[in-house]
């Protein structure tokens, strides 16, 4: 397996499932989807049945307060352990090419391993490999007991590569017909369609190549107009954030026993091209559950002068005035629980943060902190939104959408930007589970 230090990728091996196994039961969405659903995950279920499926080898977030954690983990690992030893999973190596359509957009990706040891989730990094958003330490523990004594990794992370020519994955999709496909499946319950492809050993040395030359100081420098001596951002992560950092407090556990060479350093991803035509920027709305307090009273008493709010007809006529929003303002949506629910927009001026959805991070978190609401859940998909926002004591927030040209010079400017801004697609469009590596001897 050939590694770069300079750029921190390795040529990975990938379990797949066997020849014959029914790929439209085994790969299932990011396991932090449908958090507030528990019905899209018993549907799941039932589908599955008793067939081989990666549903049995993640945990799906909305059960991570369930009674029946621990056995739910041991459950995991044992069936990692099965299916390695009953071939369920079979090796491959080197990295995948995957071709990801759904909704009429289709993105397209690498498989490979990123170094830990390039990566950092803390605050004010200057690491190769970066976070977009503030990590959650709290968010780690939990996801900690079902990462640790685990054979094997199945990933859902995204990460991203600004790479505006073209010249990391692009020209293998150019010649994806001379590639040796290894799978192909429609996805469950409106995901789309996949395929995966062998990259041949001349492929795999023009991705390394071509991420090197991305990474060179004095290009990136140029690229960004920045000093020669600011740090090289290379990979962004752009989903999967705490996914990864998970990993990475799991390797900084081990690394004093483990030895350099360990499999657990290194982390599989996908790897994407922001300027990726299929890659679309979504927001991640807020929905506050038992409200406490009137929110409208609280957002009046929080900005003051600075804001406006006034009631809306209709959910569309929310979603048109804050996709046009004001120059000069924050445009941001609410719903308020009742029968029927009703929405308003607000409209800030002189903002406390620079993108809309840290401007509303923090008041809800001052909201929080005076017991304002029992709890807050964050939603992909408007529908999704005004659905689950409609229960009497429910509140929704309707946030604005981020350019995802503004992402690597946002982070290399300004630092991580506010937790949950953006989401690479809505629930059903994120990445399903389909391949494993073993982290585990």
């Amino acid at each position: 397996m050939k590694t770069s230090a300079s750029i921190g990728v390795q040529s990975p091996q990938i379990y797949l499932p066997r020849r014959g196994i029914d790929l439209k039961k085994w790969a299932v969405v990011a396991c932090d989807q449908y958090t507030a659903q528990p019905e899209y995950w018993e549907q799941v279920a039932a589908f599955v049945g008793e067939a081989p499926s990666t549903l049995k080898l993640i945990y799906p977030e909305v059960y991570l307060n369930a009674e029946d954690a621990a056995q739910r983990i041991a459950a995991i690992q044992t069936t990692m352990q099965t299916y390695l030893d009953e071939g369920i999973l079979e090796p491959h190596a080197g990295m995948i090419y995957v071709e990801r359509t759904s909704d009429g957009k289709t993105r397209h990706g690498l498989m490979l391993c990123l170094d830990l040891e390039r990566y950092d989730y803390r605050r004010g990094t200057g690491s190769l490999i970066r976070p977009t958003e503030g990590t959650i330490v709290e968010r780690i523990a939990p996801r900690l007991k079902i990462r640790q004594n685990a054979v094997l990794e199945l990933p859902h992370i995204l990460v991203l590569i600004d790479d505006p020519e073209q010249t990391v994955i692009e020209p293998i999709t150019h010649q994806k017909g001379a590639l040796n496909k290894l799978y192909e499946t429609e996805l469950m319950f409106g995901g789309g369609f996949v395929e995966g492809y062998a990259l041949n050993s001349a492929m795999e040395e023009q991705v390394f190549s071509a991420l090197e030359a991305l990474a060179q100081p004095s290009l990136f420098a140029q690229r960004y107009s920045v000093h020669e001596e600011t740090p090289v951002l290379l990979f962004a992560v752009g989903d999967g954030n705490h996914s990864l950092a998970t990993a990475k407090a799991v390797w900084e556990q081990m690394k004093p026993q483990a030895g350099a060479d360990h499999p657990a350093r290194y982390a599989l991803v996908e790897i994407e091209n922001v300027h990726d035509r299929g890659i679309v920027f979504e927001p991640i709305h807020r929905l506050l559950f038992g409200v406490q307090i009137d929110v409208s009273l609280a957002l009046k008493e929080a900005f003051g002068e600075n804001l406006q709010i006034r009631s809306v007809s209709s959910q569309e006529e929310m979603v048109r005035q804050v996709k046009e929003g004001q120059r000069g303002h924050q445009t941001v949506g609410l719903i308020f629980g009742g029968d029927p629910p009703s929405f308003a927009v607000v409209e800030i001026s002189n903002p406390t943060a620079n993108l809309a959805v840290g401007t509303v991070q923090t008041f809800l978190d001052g909201f929080l902190g005076k017991q304002g609401a029992e709890n807050i859940d964050y939603i992909h998909g408007e529908e999704a939104l005004v659905q689950l926002s409609a229960p009497a004591g429910r509140v929704g927030f309707y946030l604005p959408a981020m350019s995802k040209h503004a992402l690597f010079e946002t982070v290399i400017r300004e630092g991580v930007l506010p937790r949950k801004t953006f989401s690479m697609g809505e629930a059903h469009e994120k990445r399903y589970y389909l391949e494993a590596r073993r982290i585990l001897p």
